[in-house]
């Protein structure tokens, strides 16, 4: 396999997870707030689904083909419904007694594990990165590449993974995030809410659209 087809995965996948989304937002604000550790724990169940995503993606660009669009719009549809209670309980946090913002998450990891998995645009951000950046070696693809294209990405994930807990840690970011922090919690809430209710408004036309095409097969003879 040639070198630069590693290296293509593996910028392809720092790309991916340095790009600001959801996710990156939800890992900023639990690492201001939590400290490196809650973001390292963020960070490591949603590295799962950076790998299924990865995976799906270079199943699409060696194989040429795509899953059923209907399981992205139904993905769609469970990130937006998450989304969206996530950002009611942002914009509608309050502060404790003693200052403190009363939005702490218990269990990074698992808040991690749920957006990796859950989130409708990492299927053709994935695809979008990984086309652009293995283009010059598409004639080389095939299956055989698969496992090493793989590894090259998981390199390239945890390699953004350390850059966004190293920035998370800083004392001036940590600092400012203090001092502001029931506002950014909530200017935090108002996007994952348009995040949300963009992912419904998309999802739903094709859902409606695929689940009225098969009541229309199913009726035929």
């Amino acid at each position: 396999m040639e070198m630069s087809m590693l290296i293509g995965a593996m910028v392809a996948a720092a790309i991916y997870t340095l790009t600001p989304g959801p996710a990156f937002l939800a890992m900023l604000g639990i690492g201001a707030a939590q400290g490196r550790r809650a973001s390292a724990g963020f960070l490591f169940g949603h590295f799962a689904g950076d790998i299924m995503w990865a995976s799906l993606a270079l199943v699409a660009i060696i194989g040429s083909r795509v899953l059923d669009p209907m399981v992205f719009d139904i993905l769609a549809m469970i990130c937006g419904v998450y989304l969206f209670w996530l950002g009611i309980r942002a914009v509608t946090a309050k502060r404790k007694v003693d200052g403190a913002v009363n939005i702490t998450v218990r269990r990074p990891w698992r808040r991690g594990f749920i957006f990796g998995i859950t989130n409708p645009k990492g299927y053709p951000v994935a695809v979008a990165m990984f086309t652009a950046l293995l283009a010059q070696d598409a004639a080389s693809l095939g299956w055989d590449s698969m496992t090493g294209l793989l590894l090259a990405s998981a390199v390239g994930f945890l390699i953004a993974d350390l850059i966004l807990i190293w920035i998370v840690g800083l004392g001036i970011l940590r600092r400012a995030y203090q001092r502001h922090e029931i506002w950014i919690v909530r200017a935090t809430g108002i996007l994952f809410i348009g995040f949300a209710v963009q992912a419904i408004a998309n999802a739903l036309p094709n859902l409606g659209h695929s689940l009225a095409h098969g009541f229309s097969t199913l009726r035929k003879p």
